[in-house]
């Protein structure tokens, strides 16, 4: 992407963006902010599921309007998710399953569904494939713009015959692309693109890391992390298994990634790899895990305006605090001790 001088001047950074359903609000939060330090350039994104949302209306933004129209565009979109979670009951419902907007202890629609979804496959109970998601969408992103003159964006869905990731790319992200990142398949039918079906990237890559590593690019990349790694507690109820097991799937891959950056640094910096073929990697992370934890392990998530400005916030607050403690080492090296983390 041609940069002016004052851009050249600035930091660049790469986005690995989790899905996480109405969490994405904490990484719209942190995207907002680091859109307001001048001092830093966003080269490209890869995003799954929420990530992925997130990555295209941010690049949407971007290419109408510069940083400023990514941060309208981001708030925006999730204005745009809140009110469609108030309108229709069949929406209000799906977009209720989708962002955890019900009590687990007391939602009967949460209880119907869930059991439900245990016994029943969504081409028998979702024959009309409804997914409000599309509609928000659909209405809040451009896909022509996104293309190899603009933000570049990556956005990753799994294979469900192969098992393999497909990282779209650029120009080739399409609605149904972004679809396909986030489609759970216990909610909706596999997405078709050319003839072959796809569910959510979360299970292959989420975020996927290597489609960020180029030989000329941004070495370094920031990881804004919804899903908690760690759990210090045992779960003991059927839902708390089943949302421990959901956060140990989704991060299987992030942590395969980090290890194999670690790896290959580690050759590296013992002479075993040439430094002028083998690019060095610098990983920064930003997450709220004291603050987003007990949301996710008590599943009390919704689309309320208030909830989702609230993640907004406290993705700002962070945001703000790792820039303070880290800008410095942007370009320098890497901020997560990769091997005591992730090994």
């Amino acid at each position: 992407m041609a940069r002016s001088k004052k851009a050249q001047d600035r930091k660049c950074i790469n986005l690995g963006l989790q899905g996480g359903g109405a969490h994405g609000a904490y990484t719209w939060g942190v995207i907002d902010r680091l859109l307001q330090d001048e001092r830093l350039e966003i080269e490209a994104i890869s995003g799954t599921s929420a990530g992925a949302m997130n990555a295209v209306v941010l690049a949407n933004g971007i290419a109408a309007n510069g940083r400023t129209g990514g941060r309208e565009a981001l708030h925006d979109f999730w204005s745009a998710v809140s009110k469609a979670s108030r309108t229709s009951p069949i929406q209000r419902s799906a977009l209720d399953i989708l962002f955890g907007n019900w009590s687990l202890d007391t939602s009967p629609t949460y209880l119907f569904f869930d059991v439900l979804t245990r016994f029943s496959s969504p081409y028998d109970f979702n024959p009309f494939d409804i997914n409000p998601l599309r509609d928000v969408v659909e209405a809040h992103v451009d896909f022509s713009v996104l293309c190899d003159d603009c933000l570049r964006v990556h956005v990753a869905a799994t294979n469900v015959h192969t098992g393999k990731i497909k990282v779209f790319s650029d120009d080739a992200i399409t609605l149904d692309a972004v679809m396909a990142s986030a489609c759970l398949p216990h909610l909706f039918k596999a997405v078709e693109i050319d003839g072959i079906p796809y569910w959510d990237g979360g299970y292959m890559g989420n975020p996927p890391l290597f489609p960020l590593f180029h030989q000329d690019g941004v070495p370094d990349t920031i990881i804004i992390q919804i899903n908690p790694i760690e759990r210090a507690e045992t779960p003991r109820t059927a839902r708390d298994i089943l949302n421990r097991q959901n956060e140990i799937t989704f991060n299987a891959t992030l942590l395969r990634e980090m290890r194999a950056i670690d790896f290959v640094t580690r050759l590296i910096d013992e002479g075993k790899l040439d430094p002028g073929e083998y690019k060095r990697i610098y990983m920064h992370r930003i997450s709220a895990d004291r603050e987003l934890k007990p949301l996710s392990s008590s599943s009390k998530l919704n689309a309320e305006w208030a909830f989702l400005t609230h993640l907004r916030d406290i993705g700002r607050d962070a945001a703000a605090h790792w820039l303070d403690r880290n800008y410095e080492n942007i370009g320098k090296g890497s901020t997560i001790d990769l091997r005591s983390e992730f090994s």
